[in-house]
């Protein structure tokens, strides 16, 4: 049985782990749940595979061979902005934690903090959910409100978005920020499944990101929400 997206299509992968013992792990785990699944060691590999078309789904670690993996998420982002993706590595240092955001990473789950379930958790981040390891979570939370704290005096503009979101859009927000999927905001705000899309899509652009994970943090700075 193959893992299937709401379009019934397979579900693709592209795995980006230069370290062999792990990606045989995480490959055979995929496989296993009926995902289909490519592999790559190298940047350059990755950047091959891609030849072949864009997966639904990237995982990949930072520290590559021939590069770093920011660079293959920004390349993801910029070619392919539907492809979900999720960074796995021992990196969690301030510098690669907020690259991997700002570039377009969905997901951020540290090595030593693996979940036991890698197949749910890629079926999380399809579902719209934006896997993130605890302690990345709260690094995100006291960056954040290290920022709000050493501004003495916040420069007078530009004015909070607020008025510019509405207050669905403001509820939408909240949905997104506790990691619901789509089907799962919906329902909570008693909407149709389709109209969430469009909201997130005015969402982006009035904050002017383009990822989930980037909304919630320019949401946060601006205090149009808390964690």
């Amino acid at each position: 049985m193959t893992e299937q997206g709401e379009t019934g299509d397979t579900i693709t992968i592209l795995l980006v782990e230069d370290d062999a013992p792990t990606c045989w792990r995480l490959q055979d785990a995929l496989v296993k749940a009926g995902y289909e699944v490519r592999s790559a060691g190298t940047l350059s590999e990755a950047r091959a595979a891609l030849a072949g078309g864009a997966p639904r789904v990237l995982l990949t670690d930072l520290r590559l061979p021939d590069g770093h993996g920011v660079e293959l998420i920004r390349e993801m982002r910029q070619r392919f902005p539907d492809t979900e993706i999720m960074v796995i590595s021992a990196l969690g240092d301030e510098e690669s934690v907020i690259s991997a955001i700002t570039v377009g990473a969905t997901g951020y789950l540290l090595k030593d903090a693996f979940p036991t379930d890698i197949a749910t958790t890629v079926r999380d981040l399809v579902a719209g959910h934006s896997p993130i390891s605890a302690s990345i979570a709260r690094f995100i939370v006291r960056r954040t409100q290290g920022t709000a704290q050493n501004s003495a005096e916040p420069p007078p503009g530009p004015a909070l978005n607020t008025a510019r979101l509405t207050p669905r859009e403001i509820d939408i927000l909240w949905g997104i920020a506790k990691g619901f999927s789509y089907a799962e905001i919906a329902s909570h705000l008693g909407l149709s499944k389709q109209t969430v899309p469009g909201h997130i899509k005015n969402i982006y652009r009035k904050l002017e990101v383009h990822t989930r994970s980037e909304a919630v943090f320019e949401a946060v700075q601006q205090g149009l929400i808390k964690l």
